[in-house]
């Protein structure tokens, strides 16, 4: 549940943030969006586009994304799917060379705690044009 008392969040340009994923469902709120508070010890902040690369990776260091968990209406996540994923797993995989692509306008800004706009910018995430 979103909390009305939060304030509008950002993302890493200043911009009102933009909805990550509703399918399937994401953020540590499951509204959708990477938004975070003091709650979220994870801070699950970064809005990636999950590849087979960073699940394996993931499944590696005893977080498994790629299996459905239906008890935590967790639906398990594959190649392609859009995800808010924690910021020290982002910073993880992009020392081990496997970080997923960022999806910027709906990536908090509290990322930049992190790592600089720089580095996102080399992992963005551009929609291929369809015909």
């Amino acid at each position: 549940m979103t909390n009305p008392a939060l304030p509008i969040a950002k993302n890493v340009f200043g911009e009102p943030l933009v909805a990550c994923s509703f399918k399937p469902m994401t953020g540590f709120f499951r509204d959708g969006c990477c938004k975070t508070d003091d709650n979220d010890t994870g801070t699950h902040v970064v809005c990636v586009v999950v590849s087979a690369a960073f699940l394996r990776f993931s499944l590696l260091r005893g977080n498994d994304l790629g299996t459905a968990r239906p008890e935590w209406h967790f639906p398990g996540l594959k190649p392609g799917d859009q995800w808010c994923l924690c910021a020290q797993r982002w910073v993880e995989a992009w020392q081990a060379g496997v970080a997923p692509q960022v999806v910027m306008e709906s990536t908090n800004a509290k990322i930049l705690e992190w790592l600089d706009l720089e580095v996102l910018r080399e992992f963005e995430f551009t929609p291929q044009e369809t015909e």
